[in-house]
């Protein structure tokens, strides 16, 4: 069968699953890995075999992080450390910038806590804040759901930005630097959006079934600053220096300069491992919970059981993913695309790939909803398509972010986001479609405008 012909039946079943069976989206893509090994060339004896080893590799290699981060996430909530990193953005900026510190607590705390987590934190604080100004309320909704879903789809650990770096070959410190320096204009975009469409589209503040709005916490009852952003920024600064010191390892030519850097790149490129360099930050956030509120050991083993409970169907649905990627590079998906640009005379350009990854992941995203869903595949695609050793002219953390623009795109009624940012903000479905949809739609577009920039202005990271 031809490898195309493989691909296109790949990607129906994961569609065709997913959204017209309403399948969950690992028995989608465990199902859709398994038809196309069936598929591809290769012993009949190992093509089922070779499924479960692939779902494996992609376990090992992601299923710590994500586990730890959903620990880092759930300690943050209840410790008050989310509480104060919220607080601080306010305190710095005042109620007149309130649209700003909420976009920056988003950005800030999506970055370990899953987007729906943050988005339940900080609505209250929205209505509250309309409560005492009397207006601005769709401002406030929208100035966190910016700044949630931008770092949610492109700043590792959260599962898709982490599952695109391992399928892609990337860094996890690249793919958090990167991310970051897409994700930082797009979110000022959609700030700036967010205000206009305040004006264009009239929400009238309704209440909510969601229970007692929440308590504003005094000082005393808070972390301090420091210690609240620690479990966030600690990662992010060990993974960073790792790749930093073996990024001026490649380019030192002074015998005595690369002598030292070999000597910190020892020490760095074990703490810089993402999975110990989250393991001490569930450490920190665990620590931070039980100096708040002294839980009883029983109390903090519910809680991390909770918390690997709800990262556990990630991490299914990320190596679900990373096993139809790997049988779509023995289905040799890429040698097949190459081969036909080849014969039509057309260069595959690094900007052409950039954009079939983007397109892809948009088309995935309006299919089926899910924007991790949507990274997974695209990038998984992508991966077998370049495995060949294509030479894209950038760094293809930038193919990451293109794909993760993508994954923004078209965010309507089968997105769970959607919901989310429309029964809790109390909008209805028309008013969620008018700022909601085109907000993440112009976040997307930027994402990708910034992704092709950089690519051109810094293609190596």
């Amino acid at each position: 069968m031809h490898p195309l012909a493989i691909l296109a039946v790949g990607v129906a079943t994961v569609i065709g699953m997913i959204l017209v069976l309403r399948i969950n989206a690992f028995m989608a893509l465990i199902t859709a890995a398994i038809l196309v090994s069936l598929l591809a060339p290769g012993e009949l004896a190992d093509k089922i075999s070779r499924v479960a080893e692939a779902f494996g590799e992609s376990a090992g290699k992601i299923g710590i992080v994500i586990a730890l981060a959903a620990v880092i996430g759930e300690c943050m909530m209840r410790s008050g450390a989310a509480d104060r990193i919220v607080q601080a953005f306010l305190r710095l900026l005042g109620v007149r910038q309130a649209s700003v510190a909420l976009l920056g607590s988003g950005f800030v705390l999506a970055v370990p806590v899953f987007f729906d987590t943050v988005f339940y934190l900080l609505v209250p604080l929205a209505r509250s804040l309309y409560r005492r100004t009397g207006q601005n309320y769709l401002l406030y909704l929208l100035a966190i759901a910016a700044g949630g879903a931008i770092t949610h789809t492109l700043v590792p650990p959260t599962p898709g930005p982490l599952v695109m770096a391992d399928q892609l070959g990337i860094d996890i410190g690249a793919m958090i630097i990167a991310g970051a320096a897409v994700a930082l204009p797009a979110a000022i975009v959609g700030v700036l959006l967010a205000h206009v469409f305040d004006r264009l589209v009239p929400v009238p503040f309704r209440e909510v079934g969601t229970g007692p709005e929440m308590r504003t916490l005094e000082d005393d009852e808070l972390p301090s600053l420091f210690l609240s952003v620690l479990p966030v920024l600690l990662p992010v600064l060990l993974i960073s220096a790792n790749t930093v010191v073996g990024t001026l390892m490649k380019q030192t030519t002074d015998p005595s300069a690369l002598a030292r850097l070999e000597q910190i790149g020892q020490w760095t490129s074990v703490f810089g491992n993402a999975n110990l360099a989250l393991l001490l930050s569930t450490a920190v956030a665990m620590w931070l919970l039980w100096r708040q509120l002294k839980p009883t050991l029983t109390e903090m083993s519910e809680m991390v059981e909770t918390s690997l409970m709800s990262g556990g169907a990630i991490i299914l649905i990320t190596a679900g993913g990373g096993a139809f990627g790997a049988m779509l590079k023995v289905a040799e998906i890429g040698p097949a695309i190459e081969g036909y640009f080849s014969d039509s005379g057309t260069a595959a350009s690094g900007l052409s790939f950039m954009l079939l990854g983007y397109f892809i992941a948009a088309l995935l995203k309006v299919a089926q909803g899910s924007s991790t869903v949507a990274m997974i595949t695209a990038s998984s695609m992508l991966a077998a398509t370049i495995a060949g050793g294509v030479d894209l002219g950038y760094h293809p953390v930038y193919l990451a972010t293109a794909i993760g623009a993508g994954s923004l795109m078209g965010s309507w009624m089968n997105d769970s986001g959607f919901w989310i940012f429309a029964k809790m903000g109390g909008l209805t479905e028309a008013e969620a479609l008018k700022s909601w949809t085109p907000l993440l739609a112009a976040m997307s577009l930027a994402s990708l405008g910034m992704s092709v920039l950089l690519a051109m202005t810094v293609p190596m990271v």
